[in-house]
């Protein structure tokens, strides 16, 4: 598919928002990770609660389940529960690699999908949306846990937290 290239149009601009949020956010999440040691990135205040590698792995099934099968037509394979019951510590190196991954394929799907497929209504998980509500679900649901997982690292690091360059 050839991309529109007047900047006018609306279609374009959504996907070139949705993929900078997600770029930015992954950027955001990533810096934190690079901070965060093995025992911070899987701690959780209690039992019910969710460490930053579940909310990693979450976030990615989100996008997947959302933007990559919800809009792309890829397989749903997502296990949601499984998501936040790992407890068997996934290393930083491929969490930071399994959302690089997941945003990548969010914004291929963004960038391909035509024109006639964002407003097709489609089931997602619990819910009947188009295409393009599946994409503003997704990159706010990201979005969100973008910031909780500063919030954690902040509180973890406490005066060792070192803040994103702004760009």
């Amino acid at each position: 598919m050839k991309m529109h290239t007047d900047h006018t149009d609306p279609l374009v601009a959504f996907q070139r928002e949705s993929c900078f949020t997600l770029d930015y956010s992954r950027d955001r999440i990533l810096h934190c990770l690079d901070q965060l040691d093995h025992e911070n990135l899987w701690w959780r205040p209690n039992e019910s609660m969710n460490a930053v590698g579940n909310i990693v792995l979450h976030v990615c099934g989100n996008l997947r389940q959302w933007i990559v099968a919800g809009l792309g037509g890829a397989a749903d394979v997502r296990d949601r529960r499984g998501e936040f019951t790992q407890r068997d510590p996934v290393p930083a190196e491929q969490l930071k690699q399994r959302l690089c991954e997941t945003v990548d394929e969010a914004k291929a799907v963004i960038q391909s999908t035509e024109p006639d497929a964002w407003l097709r209504s489609r089931f997602i998980q619990i819910t009947d949306c188009t295409g393009a509500g599946a994409v503003y679900h997704s990159v706010a649901h990201l979005e969100g846990h973008a910031q909780e997982i500063i919030y954690i690292t902040r509180l973890r690091l406490g005066e060792r937290y070192r803040f994103k360059d702004v760009y």
